[in-house]
C-alpha cells in the first residue's frame, strides 16, 4: 500500500525542485570549494549574498532565502556534496528545505511545510503549493 503522506511529500519535492530549477543552476556555478569554505569559516553572509543573487532573475525578492545552515561532505576520491538549508516564504505557504548540490545532480529534500490555513486535503495543500511558486516566479520577456 502506498503512503500517502510520502506521495504528497515527493510531489511537493518535486514542484520545489522544478520552480527552483534556473536558481539551483545559479547556484551550481559557484564552486564547491567555496562553499566548502564559506560553511566551515561559518561565512554565512557571503551564501546568503549568493543565493540572494541567485534567485533575483527568477523569483520576487526575498521569496528565497539561505536559512543559515548547511554541511559539506568530503571524502578523498568522489566529488563534494554540499547541503544549503533554503527557506521558500510565500504568501500562502512557508517551506524549509534542503538542497543537495553534487558535481551532476541536485536535489531538495524538505524539512517542515506550514500552509496557511491549511486544508483538510493534502493534495489541495500540494495544488496550493504549486500556484503560490509560480506566483513568486517572475516573468519574463519572450525570446526572440
Amino acid at each position: 500500500m502506498l503512503n500517502v503522506r510520502n506521495k504528497h511529500a515527493a510531489e511537493r519535492e518535486r514542484l520545489v525542485a522544478n520552480g527552483l530549477r534556473e536558481v539551483v543552476a545559479e547556484l551550481r556555478l559557484v564552486e564547491p570549494a567555496d562553499y566548502v569554505a564559506f560553511l566551515r569559516m561559518d561565512a554565512f553572509g557571503n551564501i546568503a549574498d549568493i543565493v540572494e543573487s541567485s534567485a533575483q532573475l527568477y523569483l520576487a525578492p526575498g521569496v528565497l532565502r539561505f536559512a543559515e545552515s548547511g554541511e559539506e561532505h568530503l571524502s578523498w576520491g568522489s566529488a563534494p556534496t554540499i547541503d544549503l538549508d533554503l527557506e521558500l516564504r510565500l504568501p500562502e505557504v512557508s517551506v524549509h528545505f534542503r538542497l543537495t548540490l553534487t558535481a551532476t545532480r541536485a536535489a531538495v529534500h524538505i524539512n517542515y511545510i506550514a500552509f496557511k490555513d491549511p486544508d483538510a486535503d493534502p493534495s489541495v495543500n500540494t495544488q496550493r503549493l504549486a500556484k503560490a511558486i509560480e506566483a513568486a516566479r517572475m516573468r519574463t520577456a519572450p525570446r526572440v
